[in-house]
């Protein structure tokens, strides 16, 4: 870019207990441990690589959509269970359908758990805001770093405690509350982290119902997280929003971050099939 920064596709790699193994016509086909789920997606509005009568004869679970918000799983298959396990190394995620298309798990994420366990150094401090069900926060924790996890759902935050158990680790703090709200009082408490990740979502309700809206939350988000990251520490942002741009990110990111590296990159999938699944633009930034 004329700026300067460094714009890439990050591909995801799948793993055993992984795989995307087709995506088109609105929707993907994915296998997470031993079960297969079709659910819909938006970026896959091109024409799939399988046959979807193939689709059905795979799949345990399909997601049936009846809103942008509301829908059903359907089982595809007699006895198909609707809680099981899913391991990345040596972590055990515990996955579940929901009342939601998500099963607890983000695996285009892979490629960032890596960089974790990567960077993050032993007995550094790690911050993950929106958290989710903590995949980031047991890849740092397995370093043996102090991890702070905050997520503003109290199921989420139960939902995590339960995939570190089951990887057999302990001792992450954990946080309920607003992210943005609690790294802006850190940031007054003058605590500085090694590794700050964060997720937020494009649009969302507050505790009380007021409303999230990334793009006219950006800046303060960034500038935060800036003040928050120690001198040698690495920072990664994801953003799901369409509003979010690269351009955007490329903009606050040279005005809060000044001459630290920065990189710009489109998070993709590839499928078994060959079709490639876009999921999102990201920030990485290593003070």
């Amino acid at each position: 870019m004329a700026s300067g920064l460094e714009t890439l596709r990050q591909y995801t790699d799948p793993w055993e207990d992984y795989e995307l193994l087709d995506a088109g016509g609105g929707r993907k086909l994915e296998r997470f441990g031993d079960i297969v789920t079709i659910r819909p997606e938006l970026q896959a509005y091109f024409r799939s690589g399988l046959d979807f009568t193939e689709w059905d004869q795979l799949a345990d679970w399909e997601f049936v959509e009846k809103s942008n918000t509301k829908g059903h799983w359907k089982a595809l298959k007699a006895n198909a269970p609707e809680k099981w396990n899913m391991r990345f190394g040596t972590l055990t995620f515990t996955l579940e359908i929901t009342k939601f298309k998500h099963v607890g798990i983000f695996p285009e994420q892979a490629s960032n758990w890596k960089l974790i366990e990567a960077q993050m150094p032993v007995s550094g401090k790690f911050l993950n805001l929106f958290a989710y069900t903590g995949a980031a926060s047991l890849a740092a924790r397995q370093k043996g770093a102090e991890v702070i996890h905050v997520d503003s759902v109290r199921q989420l935050i139960g939902w995590a405690k339960e995939n570190m158990e089951a990887s057999g680790l302990e001792g992450i703090k954990w946080v309920l509350e607003d992210a943005l709200k609690f790294a802006q009082r850190e940031v007054k408490r003058g605590n500085k982290y090694n590794g700050i990740i964060m997720d937020p979502p494009a649009f969302g309700l507050g505790a009380k119902g007021e409303k999230w809206i990334l793009e006219n939350q950006l800046p303060v988000l960034m500038e935060t997280a800036a003040n928050l990251l120690s001198p040698g520490g690495f920072l990664v942002m994801n953003t799901y929003s369409p509003k979010t741009t690269l351009k955007d990110l490329e903009r606050h990111a040279t005005r809060f971050f000044g001459p630290r590296r920065k990189e710009l990159t489109e998070l993709w999938m590839k499928t078994k099939t060959g079709k490639e699944l876009y999921y999102g633009n990201m920030l990485k930034v290593f003070a």
